[in-house]
C-alpha cells in the first residue's frame, strides 16, 4: 500500500491530481466519486462509487493498475494520463474518500481549527 518513493506527496500534486479527475474521472464517477457523475444522466451503467468500503481498502498500486489498463466498463487511461498523473489522481481520490468520512478531530493545525470556528 501507498505511494511510490519517487512521488512526492505535496499541494501541488494534489492540485494536479484535482485537475486530472475533474477531466478525465468525474464525467463518471461525479465530482464527489459518488458514482453519480454526468455520464449516468444519458444511461450510462452504474458507476462504483469510491466510497465504498472495498474500494476504500484497495491497495493504490491496484487502483493505478486499473487507471492503466482499465477494468469493466471502464476503458484504460494509459494513453491520457501520464504515469505520474496517474498517482496524483489516486492521491486527490484518497482525499475525496477521506473527506467523507471525516471529523472535526482531524483538524490538528491551529490555525485552520481557528478558521473553522473550532476550539
Amino acid at each position: 500500500r501507498g505511494f511510490p518513493a519517487a512521488v512526492t506527496v505535496d499541494a501541488a500534486f494534489m492540485a494536479r491530481g484535482r485537475e486530472r479527475f475533474a477531466i478525465y474521472c468525474q464525467p463518471c464517477h461525479g465530482a464527489v466519486g459518488d458514482g453519480n457523475g454526468i455520464t449516468k444522466q444519458y444511461g450510462m451503467g452504474a458507476t462504483p462509487t469510491y466510497h465504498d468500503p472495498r474500494l476504500r481498502q484497495m491497495a493504490e498500486g491496484e487502483i493505478y493498475n486499473t487507471i492503466t489498463h482499465g477494468k469493466g466498463n471502464m476503458q484504460s487511461y494509459a494513453d491520457k494520463l501520464l504515469p505520474e498523473d496517474r498517482w496524483a489522481v489516486i492521491l486527490f481520490v484518497r482525499a475525496v474518500q477521506r473527506a467523507q468520512t471525516g471529523s472535526a478531530a482531524d483538524v490538528v493545525d491551529g490555525a485552520a481549527r481557528k478558521t473553522l470556528g473550532l476550539p
